[in-house]
């Protein structure tokens, strides 16, 4: 393998120069802040509605279904056609739901059924948005940059959750409910403005885009055949099927029934944990090729301590203090799964590879959602945790040491960008 060269942070952060990619930076920064508003708001909306952890878990599974049937063909769509297009479809589409809901909230008519269907509205959109997106960030800054664009993607991401969870816990106090629904429907016109500027993908030659309209079982085959690709997606689904009903379906519930928190606290916890989402997608930045797979698995076991120890928390502090450390260890290793993935597929194949590594995300979380939410009525919520957590870090560290080798070797499609890219004295 090639030396590999030092990234600086200085060096990573020049992404920024790229005018495209700061503009559509700076709209999801905006754009996201309302989404989290919203997601915080739904989940106390359904606190109100039900103390059923399984019908908050039903909420997933109806947003889930779709994503799990339609995100291939988002994935497909994305390498076919102009994501600009399928992307300012799918902002359109979620203004009109945020306003419904937030109409039918502050009119007094919601229900749960209306919840259930709105979820599943939302799916439809997210299986077009999200392998979409996930495709544009390397079309935009290029692969040599891939690493640092997604770190600060992420990075943005993530403190937009913190703002978004603390305006929403805020905007409910002051305004009531359907205030954080109706932010949402407003922030969706920064992100349109950005998606309106950038400039559209180059036309290919007739070879590339040929191979991309070839069908979705090229994502699937090109994964089955790259090992480092495919366990990144069997740790994200293991993720997924572990952990992440936990933060996003269980939590405030959690907040609400054993540590007894109002919508302002536990609004404030689950924001909290972008804190360390932030601190961790940004450590990536500069992280060397070579320290991915030891610092995912240091990483995995943050993870499972973190969730067993919040199964025996005794109030707010601690919990938001073990919030803030899982949450920097799950953003490091979603970003870095992201990273090799994206790093490792073709240019012609990205958006479907993208598909199937959303696809093992979104997939998993409705069927681990309702699982997850049935134990906790069962056996208790803290002891689904120590459950779900323990399944997490032994499958993951397995995972892991069994690929720790291949990672560190360059892809085809890497090796081939490398021996056609001219010599240094030929390039000054």
């Amino acid at each position: 393998m090639a030396t590999e060269a030092k990234l600086t942070i200085g060096d990573a952060l020049g992404v920024l120069r790229n005018r495209p990619f700061r503009r559509y930076i700076i709209g999801s920064a905006i754009s996201d802040t309302g989404t989290w508003m919203q997601v915080m708001a739904q989940a106390w909306v359904m606190t109100t509605l039900t103390s059923s952890a399984f019908k908050l878990g039903l909420v997933q599974l109806c947003s889930g279904l779709p994503m799990l049937a339609l995100t291939m063909v988002g994935g497909a769509a994305a390498d076919r056609f102009d994501k600009r297009k399928i992307l300012l479809i799918t902002q359109y589409v979620q203004i009109v739901i945020a306003v419904s809901i937030g109409l039918l909230i502050w009119t007094g008519h919601i229900a749960i059924w209306q919840v259930f269907i709105f979820a599943a509205l939302l799916g439809v959109s997210n299986s077009f948005e999200m392998p979409t997106l996930s495709a544009l960030v390397p079309e935009l800054v290029g692969r040599e940059k891939i690493q640092p664009a997604i770190s600060l993607d992420r990075t943005v991401f993530h403190g937009s959750r913190m703002v978004g969870f603390s305006l929403a816990g805020i905007a409910i106090r002051i305004w009531g409910m359907a205030s954080a629904f109706f932010a949402n429907a407003i922030s969706f016109v920064a992100l349109i403005i950005a998606i309106l500027s950038l400039p559209p993908r180059p036309k290919g030659t007739a070879k590339e885009e040929e191979q991309r309209a070839s069908g979705i079982k090229e994502g699937f085959r090109y994964i089955a055949k790259d090992k480092p690709s495919l366990a990144m997606i069997m740790l994200i689904a293991v993720q997924s099927f572990c952990i992440f009903p936990i933060i996003t379906v269980m939590m405030p519930l959690y907040g609400k029934l054993v540590l007894g928190l109002g919508a302002d606290r536990v609004s404030y916890l689950m924001g909290s944990s972008a804190i360390g989402s932030i601190v961790g997608s940004l450590f990536l930045i500069s992280l060397p090729r070579g320290k991915r797979v030891p610092v995912m698995m240091v990483c995995a076991t943050g993870i499972t301590s973190a969730i067993i120890g919040l199964s025996r928390a005794p109030g707010f502090y601690l919990a938001t203090a073990l919030m803030i450390i899982n949450s920097l260890c799950l953003a490091m290793n979603f970003a870095l799964c992201s990273t090799i993935v994206q790093e490792r597929a073709p240019d012609y194949l990205r958006g479907r590879v993208s598909g199937v590594f959303m696809l093992s995300f979104v997939g998993m979380v409705p069927f681990a959602a309702l699982g997850v939410t049935e134990l906790s009525d069962l056996i208790g919520m803290p002891t689904a945790l120590v459950i779900a957590a323990i399944s997490y870090g032994v499958i993951t560290l397995f995972i892991l040491a069994r690929v720790r080798r291949q990672c560190l070797e360059p892809a085809v499609c890497e090796q081939q960008q490398a021996e056609a890219s001219p010599p240094l004295a030929a390039t000054v």
